[in-house]
């Protein structure tokens, strides 16, 4: 029997419609699970900050050699921040196996290496974004430290990062400062999928501009996106 070819745009829809169906799972909405799994330190749920405490001390026991994130999403800015920095303090591997989105997804960046899974599931990274960036700033956007550069756009400055600059007085015709947190928008960004077929893995690249809601289908699909090129996923 010859093998039967699907036309591109057919597995892009049924990876999307998987990734959409992972999202809506009832997984998605409780808070952070951890587990340690041998060297392995698996993370399901929801990244709200509330088990970073729990997470860095499983990390500081030198036990741990990768961080796999399975089914999260949802998430603030400030909690993608503190996972982050944790990993990348420890120097430990990141793995996605499934969907890994918002705050899952910058914490997924801050591992010493950072791949999906092994396996027949449908894997997917949505990375938040303030504005759709342009071809140019998909290219360094997430590589290394510009990755962690990116997230600052999400959260204030801190004491140690405002400077020590007196701060002027605020006139009353002068508009407030919109928070950086209102940028923060977990499914206003870039999505990352792979969905595995018996040839390998097919790669896809979409711009969610949060209007979508969990019908990951009406996210734009970008051309000449491929998140190893785009330091998304590492070798």
């Amino acid at each position: 029997m010859k093998p039967s070819f699907l036309p591109g745009w057919v597995l892009s829809l049924a990876c999307i419609a998987a990734v959409a169906g992972m999202v809506g799972t009832p997984v998605a909405a409780t808070a952070a699970d951890i587990e340690l799994q041998g060297r392995e330190l698996v993370v399901s749920g929801m990244l709200d900050g509330s088990a970073i405490k729990t997470f860095t001390e499983q990390l500081a026991s030198g036990t741990v050699r990768t961080v796999v994130f399975e089914d999260l999403s949802g998430g603030t800015a400030d909690a993608a921040g503190a996972f982050a920095d944790a990993i990348r303090a420890s120097g430990v591997d990141t793995e996605i196996r499934g969907q890994c989105m918002a705050a899952c997804a910058y914490a997924f960046l801050a591992g010493k290496t950072h791949r999906f899974g092994y396996g027949f599931q449908v894997n997917g990274i949505l990375l938040p974004v303030a504005a759709r960036p342009t071809a140019a700033e998909l290219a360094v956007r997430w590589r290394g430290e510009e990755a962690h550069k990116t997230l600052a756009d999400f959260t204030p400055p801190t004491a140690s990062t405002a400077g020590t600059a007196t701060a002027k007085p605020v006139e009353a015709s002068v508009p407030p400062t919109k928070d950086v947190r209102d940028n923060w928008q977990p499914d206003h960004g870039i999505l990352f999928t792979a969905s595995p077929t018996l040839f390998g893995r097919i790669y896809n690249a979409y711009y969610c501009d949060g209007t979508q809601g969990r019908d990951f289908s009406k996210c734009e699909r970008i051309s000449d996106a491929d998140p190893y090129k785009l330091g998304v996923l590492t070798p």
